[in-house]
């Protein structure tokens, strides 16, 4: 009984054998039948099989032709190769050819003992109607895709070529100069001067005329990010190295400026801690993201500004000399507008037609006696303080002669007729300056700074970016300069506690 019993449990595995069997040749011939086309790899990814739709679909005409040929050399950007050497199958994919891209499904072939010997392919597309919406989705993205890369890369090459910087003062065509030959080379670049002068201009002509060009220009601002960040934007952080780079982490300038060139602008204000890093990217070119231990290579060619006395810094130990050195191989001085003055009356004309474009009026007319306050004035905000009177100029003045009696209350300074647009002084300190003086000169330019930055806050009614703009500084120098002497205790604590 039992022998009888065993003889017919063998039949029946057999019998499911041999089910199991016509099944996987039954699914085989359909999808053989229904799909665009079939592929069947050994296990070293050589063609064993090929059907002739699919055969002539890559310029075969016979299918024997493709046998025996590694999978990419008869289906470009095949991945079949990938089946056969992890053993998973890819379930859905979009196969790209030089026709319309297919969708392809790809499963590993294994022996008994679940080793792969090989894989086979099925491209689907024309007899599966509901996957249109799926074609028309990847159309979509892929055109998204490429356009924000388009705008991406848009946004990271340089704005401005040398013909940006407008003069022809003997002072501005050294500065050309040197620009132009600093372009030709691959070694960093310092550019020195005060606020406003163009730096940044320069920084992107010379990154615009050089061989990277085609690469990114990354721009870090050392004085407008916090302490604490600076190091995640200079080198990145791996996946939940901090809050908030749990998924993706975060990529520092330093890869996003591969290739192409790093501007760090005001790199006095960089933390010491940070200078040491930054020195040992620039001579290993090598950068290791924050909670990682993965070694990034990155060949960006670094163009520093800043408007601080670098060596006084050093000299103060605030700042390394060793990277003063690495940063200092070719130096370039902006000089500051008053020691410009030819350069005055181009620059003013450029800037009145291109910001009377953009805001769609007619150009004012600037007479004689205008134009002699002008050269007349210090401009201690150089070419960006020039730019913010005449954009004033542009926004209060209606089109017509603007004569030296309205341009000098947006400058400061007495005109013809009416005052000036800083306030007085003080009673008390008008009456001080008849008593010997009680401050050392240097206390006591500090405090006028003090009380010429409060003067212009106020008149801003406390906001800090319009009291910047209004004396020609940026808004992050303005404000430090504001907290340097709320520290030093020249503010009134009113004030202080305002900031």
């Amino acid at each position: 009984m039992n022998r009888l019993r065993e003889a017919e449990d063998s039949n029946m595995l057999g019998n499911y054998d041999a089910v199991a069997r016509r099944a996987m040749e039954s699914l085989f011939r359909t999808f053989e039948n229904f799909s665009e086309g079939t592929l069947v790899v050994d296990a070293h990814a050589r063609v064993v099989w090929i059907n002739k739709r699919y055969a002539a679909r890559f310029g075969f005409e016979d299918p024997q032709a493709a046998i025996g040929l590694e999978c990419e050399r008869v289906i470009p950007n095949s991945l079949m190769r990938q089946v056969v050497e992890t053993g998973k199958p890819i379930l859905l994919d979009i196969l790209e050819t030089r026709q319309d891209p297919m969708i392809v499904m790809r499963l590993p072939i294994k022996d008994n003992d679940g080793n792969t010997v090989g894989a086979v392919g099925f491209a689907l597309f024309d007899e599966l109607k509901s996957l249109t919406p799926l074609f028309t989705h990847y159309t979509r993205v892929r055109e998204e895709l490429v356009a924000t890369r388009r705008t991406l890369e848009q946004t990271r090459r340089a704005k401005y070529t040398f013909a940006s910087f407008v003069g022809n003062c003997p002072a501005t065509l050294e500065v050309k100069r040197l620009a132009r030959r600093a372009a030709q080379a691959d070694a960093p670049v310092l550019l020195l001067g005060e606020t406003g002068t163009g730096k940044e201009l320069l920084a992107h002509a010379i990154h615009g005329a050089s061989a990277r060009a085609e690469r990114p220009l990354v721009t870090l601002n050392m004085a407008a990010i916090p302490e604490a960040l600076l190091e995640v934007e200079f080198f990145g952080a791996a996946p939940g190295a901090y809050t908030g780079a749990e998924r993706k982490g975060r990529m520092g300038k330093f890869e996003l400026a591969d290739g192409g060139t790093l501007f760090l602008d005001e790199i006095g204000d960089m933390p010491l801690m940070l200078q040491s890093k930054l020195l040992r990217a620039l001579q290993e070119k090598e950068i290791e993201p924050i909670g990682s231990n993965r070694i990034i290579r990155s060949d960006a060619r670094i163009i520093a500004a800043t408007s601080a006395d670098l060596p006084a810094l050093v000299e103060a130990g605030k700042f390394r000399a060793d990277l003063y050195y690495r940063l200092n191989v070719l130096p370039i001085y902006l000089p500051p507008l008053r020691e410009r003055q030819p350069d005055l009356l181009p620059l003013t004309y450029g800037m009145l037609e291109e910001i009377c474009t953009r805001a769609e009026r007619d150009a004012p007319v600037l007479t004689q006696a205008a134009l002699k306050l002008l050269g007349e004035y210090d401009w201690p905000g150089n070419v960006r303080q020039l730019r913010n009177i005449l954009e004033r100029l542009v926004m209060m003045h209606d089109t017509g002669e603007v004569d030296d009696d309205m341009l000098a209350p947006l400058l400061g300074v007495r005109g013809v007729q009416g005052p000036a647009s800083i306030p007085a002084l003080p009673t008390a300190l008008e009456a001080s300056m008849h008593a010997p003086p009680q401050l050392d000169y240097a206390d006591a330019m500090a405090q006028f700074e003090a009380t010429y930055l409060l003067q212009a806050l106020a008149a801003s009614s406390g906001h800090v970016a319009r009291a910047a703009a209004s004396i020609g500084i940026s808004r992050a120098a303005f404000y430090k300069k504001l907290v340097g002497h709320r520290s030093a205790g020249r503010l009134p604590g009113r004030a202080c506690a305002e900031l």
